[in-house]
C-alpha cells in the first residue's frame, strides 16, 4: 500500500477579496508546523495571477485537524474552503519536485540537482528539495539570503536555529563564514540538511546539531558572530531571551518568518534589555527581515 501524506486541501475564494489572502494564510500556517506546502501543482498559468488551491501537508492527522479548526475560525469571513485529505506520498512529492527550479536571490543560486546553472561554486548552493524544507522559493529565505550578502561574514561563525535544509548555513559559509552551526528539533530536517552539507562539499565548516528552542541553554551551544532565525514571529518573540544570548557580543541577529505588521512587536521582544538596536530591516510582499545589534 502506498503511504498517504495527511493534508489540508485549501482552495482559494475565486477572485478573492483580499490579495493579501496567501501571505496572510502562510503566516497562520506557520504557527501549525506543516512539514509541506504544494503550491506549484495548482498554481495558475498566469505569473502574476492569485492561486487557487494549496495542498498542505502534516506530519500527522491530529496536526492538521487542529491546523483545520484554527484556520476555519480565523478565516470564516475570507471564503477559505478546508478539506482535510489523504495524499499518496509519491503523487504530491514528485509534482512538488517537478515544479522547482534554480532561484537567483543577487550573486547567490539556489537550485535542485537537476537544474544546476552555470555559476562559481562559491555562489551556488545545491539543494534537493525535501518535504519542503527551504529551497529558496519562499520570500523568507531568499530575504534570509540577501541579508546574508549584505553582511561581511570573512572569517566569522554563523549559528542557524531552524535550520531545515541547512540552506542559509551552507550560504553563510560559501559568503566566506568560518563556520556554521545549523540547528533544529527535526530529525527530517536534519536528514534534508545533511544532504546539503555533502552536496555542497562543506562538512567541514557546516556542523548540524538536533536541539529544542525550548531548551536553547540545554543544548549548549557556543554564541555566534551571526545568528539567523528564520522561525515564525511567535517562536521569536516566545524565545527571544534565548536567542539573544546567542549572539556575541558586537554580533548580529537576522530574524525572519515575520509578516509587516508583526514586525514591530518582534524588534520590541529583541530590544526588551535594551543593549540590541534594529540596523536593517528589508520586504518582500508581506514578509520582512530584520538585523539587528548586540552592541
Amino acid at each position: 500500500m502506498t503511504p498517504a501524506s495527511p493534508a489540508l486541501d485549501i482552495r482559494f475564494p475565486d477572485p478573492p477579496a483580499d490579495p493579501g489572502l496567501p501571505d496572510r494564510l502562510a503566516a497562520v500556517l506557520d504557527d501549525h508546523d506543516p512539514v509541506a506546502i504544494d503550491e506549484g501543482a495548482y498554481a495558475p498559468d498566469a505569473e502574476d495571477a492569485p492561486p487557487t488551491r494549496w495542498m498542505v501537508h502534516f506530519a500527522d492527522a491530529g496536526a492538521r485537524d487542529r491546523a483545520a479548526v484554527a484556520l476555519a475560525r480565523a478565516f470564516a469571513a475570507d471564503g477559505l474552503r478546508l478539506a482535510p485529505v489523504e495524499v499518496p506520498d509519491e503523487a504530491w512529492a514528485a509534482r512538488s519536485q517537478a515544479a522547482l527550479s534554480a532561484v537567483r536571490i543577487g550573486d547567490l543560486v539556489v537550485a535542485p540537482p537537476w537544474d544546476i546553472p552555470d555559476a562559481p561554486a562559491e555562489s551556488l548552493v545545491v539543494i534537493t528539495p525535501s518535504m519542503g524544507f527551504g529551497t529558496g522559493h519562499h520570500a523568507t529565505t531568499r530575504l534570509c539570503l540577501r541579508m546574508l550578502q549584505a553582511l561581511d561574514l570573512s572569517g566569522r561563525s554563523v549559528l542557524d536555529l531552524g535550520t531545515g535544509s541547512g540552506v542559509l548555513a551552507v550560504a553563510a559559509v560559501k559568503r566566506g563564514a568560518k563556520c556554521a552551526v545549523g540547528v533544529d528539533c527535526d530529525a527530517d530536517a536534519l536528514a534534508s540538511a545533511r544532504d546539503t552539507v555533502a552536496q555542497n562539499r562543506v562538512g567541514g565548516r557546516v556542523a548540524l546539531r538536533q536541539a529544542d528552542l525550548a531548551d536553547l541553554a540545554g543544548a549548549e551551544l557556543a554564541p555566534a558572530d551571526v545568528v539567523l532565525a528564520n522561525l515564525t514571529a511567535g517562536v521569536l518573540t516566545r524565545h527571544a531571551d534565548a536567542i539573544r544570548a546567542l549572539a556575541a557580543p558586537g554580533g548580529t541577529l537576522v530574524l525572519s518568518g515575520v509578516t509587516v505588521d508583526q514586525a514591530d512587536a518582534v524588534v520590541a521582544a529583541f530590544e526588551a534589555d535594551g543593549i540590541r538596536r534594529l540596523t536593517s530591516r528589508e520586504s518582500e510582499d508581506e514578509w520582512v527581515v530584520l538585523a539587528l545589534r548586540n552592541v
